[in-house]
């Protein structure tokens, strides 16, 4: 009945655990398939039904915003430190199975009171985004490509059974955390406000299953450039013993799951002299840290080729690395390739001369300059440029960098890549102390 078939839509549009989702590794995740609500018994249906049909969504227009009344002190920009210092407010908003999304609060910065069974902290169901705002010279508070992390949170949310959310909306409601905290965005180049969009399972019970409370908060850390003193290019370990992803896993989606695992890894490649793992799937190579790796090369047809593996279960879809593509793709000068590629491919290229420079990225470093790589033992030194011995990162890489800040900070406009809150709409408050100036 139409009826049934509503409720199916609200099910696989937003929050349910029942619809056979699944994701092909070809797939975008936002890509959505078709469901027939005659895969529903007619149990679940009318169970769904009773649930979900007036579920609330999240509404922008009903933000409330309670101001501090203990402003914090702001550092000084050169004594930043990434993730280590946070804004006065937060943005909280409160989902529950049987009502849907709260309504949406612009709080005061504070400690997070959750119950000691809380799916999140026994289960790992939580999934997270990281996106900056940028000030430009006139003051404009500047979001980079919001639309492509709450696609990835989106997808993360399905993939845990979180509830979905307007995507459009919470952006809103994010811009409204921005109006109030805007002074803390540094207005400096290289420098930005970090945004950690967060989704939790709240359950207040011991079960493993789909999540029946959620809290979607998201703060924001001031943070510098990553390499203060210019490109620092890192070296490599390509380390076999351990393994990120694998297919039908969660590689693809930004949970913390993905991230805690890394952790021993990368502590066994500093100690053997490494900055970063670079991560391998049966000797493919897939990403480098927690970022997504590229390869910039005279391919084995004699072409200048960019290269990186491909989304799909493995390889997490980077916001960085989507702009990387579009942006090598306009400028038309040389093939830019994503497909599966592996090791012995790299290692022959490196003995042939035929490496131009290699580089990760992701949003807190934009880009990073790679120089060596170690593989099963033996240590492979990547140029970074045949121009300027000197140089700490290739030409490409360097060149990227600045079209990517060219666009942040608005010397560049791409359409619809940032969205801009003119400084006119910006809350202004009494100046803030730093360091018992104010300022």
């Amino acid at each position: 009945p139409p009826e049934a078939n509503k409720v199916v839509k609200l099910v696989y549009e937003a929050r349910s655990p029942y619809p056979n989702f699944r994701r092909s590794s070809d797939q975008h995740l936002h890509q959505r398939r078709h469901v027939s609500g005659r895969a529903l018994s007619s149990a679940v249906v009318c169970s769904l039904q009773e649930n979900l049909v007036m579920a609330h969504e999240i509404d922008s227009s009903k933000l409330k915003v309670t101001l501090t009344t203990s402003p914090k002190e702001r550092l000084p920009n050169e004594q930043l430190i990434f993730g280590a210092s946070f804004t006065d407010h937060m943005l909280e908003i409160e989902w529950s199975k049987d009502y849907g999304w709260h309504e949406p609060q612009v709080n005061p910065f504070h400690e997070l009171a959750i119950h000691p069974a809380a799916a999140c902290l026994h289960y790992a169901l939580e999934c997270f985004e990281g996106m900056k705002a940028y000030k430009d010279k006139d003051g404009n508070v500047r979001m980079f490509r919001p639309d492509k992390n709450m696609i990835r949170l989106l997808s993360s949310a399905k993939r845990l059974v979180l509830p979905g959310f307007d995507a459009e909306e919470l952006i809103k409601c994010i811009e409204g955390l921005l109006k109030v905290d805007h002074d803390w965005i540094p207005q400096q180049d290289g420098y930005s406000l970090y945004l950690r969009p967060t989704l939790i399972a709240t359950n207040k019970n011991l079960g493993v299953g789909a999540a029946t409370r959620a809290l979607l908060y998201v703060i924001c850390s001031p943070v510098g450039p990553y390499f203060r003193e210019g490109f620092k290019p890192v070296k490599l370990l390509s380390n076999e013993n351990f393994t990120r992803a694998s297919p039908g896993g969660l590689g693809s989606f930004k949970v913390g799951a993905n991230y805690c695992g890394a952790i021993l890894p990368q502590m066994d490649a500093v100690q053997q002299g490494y900055s970063q793992n670079l991560w391998l799937f049966n000797d493919q190579v897939t990403e480098v840290g927690t970022m997504n790796q590229f390869f910039f090369w005279i391919n084995e047809d004699g072409e200048t080729e960019l290269i990186t593996a491909p989304i799909g279960d493995i390889i997490l879809p980077g916001v960085t690395r989507d702009s990387i593509l579009h942006i090598c793709r306009q400028w038309g000068e040389f093939k830019v390739t994503e497909k599966v590629y592996y090791m012995a491919e790299v290692v022959k290229a490196l003995e042939e001369k035929r490496v131009i420079e290699a580089f990760g990225a992701g949003t807190a470093a934009i880009v990073c300059p790679v120089k060596a790589l170690n593989y099963r033992g033996k240590e492979y030194n990547i140029p970074l440029t045949n121009r300027d011995p000197t140089a700490q990162a290739g030409e490409l890489c360097s060149r990227l960098a600045k079209a990517i800040m060219d666009i942040q900070y608005g010397r560049v406009t791409v359409d619809n890549w940032c969205r801009v809150i003119p400084q006119s709409d910006l809350l202004h408050r009494k100046p803030a102390l730093q360091n018992g100036h104010a300022h």
